[in-house]
């Protein structure tokens, strides 16, 4: 009789704290990989996909680059990314692109300030001999995580799955 207090005891206090855990954490908030904000959109001679980790302070951006149909990535190609805060309370911030080392796909990337949880107005120029242009869209910095804390964060329903299968299983051990 007393392990059936005890399991429904850790039952009840598992989900209590589950309940206020949730209750803590914001639900709008991203958390996780980057995301695309435009995908698969024709910018002078490429086809271009950007993705997005909007942290408030450092966000990350990437831009992903394919040929069109017959054609080539120009060689002389810059990218450009411009943020600006859609309530236009500070100037466009402009940073230059950086490409990466990757084998079988073309990318650039930028680490881009942005110092306020808010809707911010992206802009990226292409530019080359071969031709150009813009694309214009717009995403709300997220605040940043909890740090090392999102581990834990993260982990609390593997373990209150872990304790009630434990419980379970002691509870229908046979006792000699």
């Amino acid at each position: 009789m007393r392990s059936t207090w005890s399991i429904r005891r850790c039952v009840q206090v598992s989900l209590v704290l589950c309940l206020l855990l949730l209750g803590r954490t914001s639900v709008r908030a991203h958390e996780g990989p980057p995301f695309p904000i435009v995908q698969d959109r024709t910018v002078g001679p490429c086809v271009i996909s950007i993705w997005t980790d909007p942290d408030v302070g450092q966000a990350s951006f990437f831009v992903l680059i394919n040929a069109l149909p017959g054609r080539v990535i120009p060689k002389d190609l810059r990218v450009q990314l411009a943020v600006q805060p859609k309530s236009g309370r500070l100037t466009e911030a402009q940073y230059q692109m950086q490409r990466a080392n990757l084998r079988d796909q073309v990318q650039y990337q930028a680490v881009v300030h942005l110092d306020q949880e808010e809707m911010w107005r992206i802009r990226v120029t292409l530019a080359s001999a071969g031709g150009g242009g813009e694309v214009l869209t717009e995403v709300e910095a997220t605040p940043p995580g909890y740090g090392r804390w999102d581990l834990v964060l993260y982990m609390l329903p593997f373990l209150a799955v872990a304790v009630l299968w434990l419980l379970a299983v002691i509870k229908k051990r046979p006792t000699s």
